[in-house]
């Protein structure tokens, strides 16, 4: 695995952040919490070319997972009310399912509707909470043996949420419905977008740890006690040490697993797991510090870290309980023969 960035993934990488310090500043970011979505950034993102890029248009090649992870790690550092992570996974799965998806997958790309995922097998009449569901034309979605894609009128009312973020719920019969694959095949299709949200989930909350971190060590600088910085005091300083040696630690594991699954190793979806734990618990403990040292600052609207906190807090668990995906971890890597089915359960 080669960990140094090519010049056209640094210069995408300078591109995203470049128009992310922008145009989602803090002050924006709070000023899209009421429905979670800033239409004006996601108009920015969709022209530089998101989530288009995780497909080929004839002329270029499509994004590789390990590139469209650096743009998720982007989007978590600037903490984005934009669908991005959505929007990749949604495109990339529509394109998995060749023809039968018709004009979804244009649509999506040039952005006449906003796709995303249910992470979730709808159950019957049982609702499912659909992240970036507020907002969506079209959710994708298992039902029973069929990977259904739902056309629906949004709602922009979203479901109150610690991260402010625009869930949504979908019920299984919901809008007007197409058939994209069935068996086997669409079993398959949605395992491996349910892979990759876990590693763009797991980008995202490694770019929401680092720009915590930032927040952090700035912050400890200027504070001063008994007239010297906090930034002196060894209980500070060691803590924040570990925190940026354990953001390390969750970008290589991300990066490794995204350049797994794009060489299709085997371990691919378990080192996906492994990322997306790993990030989670980072990114929870690394605000949590911040915070901490922020003291009662901390907790107020006016200072930046209280957003990443419940960031970080929200975006962990829209994949679900991580207890629960640490039991699936543990049956992938001890029982023979598992593997992972629509629903995040193993067999």
């Amino acid at each position: 695995m080669e960990l140094n960035l090519t010049a056209e993934e640094a210069q995408l990488v300078d591109a995203v952040r470049s128009l992310l310090q922008r145009n989602s500043t803090p002050d924006r970011v709070r000023a899209s919490e009421e429905t979670g979505f800033d239409p004006s950034l996601w108009t920015d993102l969709r022209q530089l070319g998101v989530p288009s890029m995780a497909v080929a248009d004839g002329q270029t090649e499509s994004a590789t997972l390990f590139q469209l992870v650096l743009v998720a790690e982007q989007c978590g550092a600037s903490v984005a009310s934009a669908p991005v992570l959505e929007g990749i996974v949604a495109v990339r799965l529509l394109a998995r399912c060749g023809d039968a998806a018709g004009d979804l997958l244009e649509s999506v790309c040039e952005g006449d509707i906003i796709a995303t995922l249910s992470l979730g097998q709808a159950g019957d009449g049982v609702p499912n909470l659909v992240p970036a569901g507020a907002i969506a034309h079209l959710v994708l979605t298992m039902d029973g043996d069929d990977l259904v894609a739902a056309r629906l009128n949004p709602s922009g009312a979203r479901i109150e949420n610690l991260g402010c973020l625009p869930l949504g719920v979908c019920e299984p019969g919901d809008g007007v419905r197409t058939v994209l694959a069935t068996g086997s095949s669409a079993r398959s299709a949605y395992a491996a977008a349910l892979t990759e949200w876990k590693l763009l989930s797991a980008a995202q909350l490694t770019g929401v740890s680092a720009a915590a971190l930032g927040l952090g060590v700035e912050y400890v600088k200027s504070r001063e006690v008994f007239g010297a910085p906090i930034a002196t005091f060894q209980t500070i300083a060691h803590r924040l040490a570990d925190d940026a040696t354990a953001i390390d630690g969750a970008r290589l594991l991300t990066y490794k697993a995204a350049w797994s699954v794009d060489e299709d190793r085997s371990e691919g979806e378990i080192l996906a797991s492994m990322a997306w734990l790993f990030a989670s618990e980072t990114a929870l403990e690394v605000t949590r510090d911040v915070l901490h040292y922020h003291g009662g600052y901390g907790f107020t609207t006016e200072y930046d870290i209280q957003l990443y906190f419940r960031k970080a807090k929200a975006y962990s668990l829209l994949w679900g309980d991580p207890k629960v995906e640490y039991r699936r971890l543990a049956d992938l890597l001890l029982v023979p023969g598992c593997e992972y089915v629509p629903g995040g359960e193993v067999t």
